[in-house]
């Protein structure tokens, strides 16, 4: 680290830039999808519609203005660690090692979606979220999860079926 402060003040820098822009780039997209229209600025008046549509290009213009930039950087500062000979990275290495985790949030994604698809097929779409009763986000969750065991489930249960008929005529 000491034979290389300029490069670790220039890595520094930029992940605190790549936050902060990424920070600015949210506030500026958020004040502009009110002033435009695109969204309501009360949050009992959106509807579903309106909260993908504003995830969706959210998460554009974050890729567009942060990521893009953040993954060139990162491809330089790779390129650049490469080239160090191996005296010169003074026993640090990037990539190697177990990198396990407790796990991810894609059943949330996908329950989120599964929930705009029912809202979808209901016919809510353009009708405002703060209308939406518990009962119907309760039922809608217990409708989803029903869907999620059908789907998931009875191909499950085949291939279980099918494994265990297949281990029991072993010898």
């Amino acid at each position: 680290m000491r034979t290389h402060r300029g490069g670790v003040a220039a890595l520094v820098m930029a992940v605190a830039l790549a936050f902060a822009g990424a920070v600015y780039v949210f506030l500026w997209f958020v004040s502009g999808a009110q002033s435009s229209g695109m969204v309501p600025s009360t949050l009992g008046l959106w509807t579903m519609g309106n909260l993908v549509r504003f995830i969706l290009y959210a998460v554009f213009w974050e890729l567009l203005l942060v990521g893009v930039p953040t993954a060139v950087a990162a491809v330089a500062f790779w390129q650049w660690w490469r080239r160090l000979p191996d005296g010169g990275r003074g026993g640090y290495r990037f990539g190697g090692g177990s990198r396990s985790t407790g796990g991810g949030g894609g059943f949330s994604l996908l329950l989120f979606i599964a929930f705009c698809i029912k809202v979808y097929i209901d016919g809510k779409w353009n009708v405002a979220i703060g209308t939406f009763t518990l009962n119907y986000v309760v039922d809608s969750v217990v409708t989803i999860l029903a869907w999620g065991l059908v789907i998931f489930g009875i191909p499950a249960a085949i291939a279980l079926t099918w494994w265990l008929s297949r281990e029991m005529k072993k010898p």
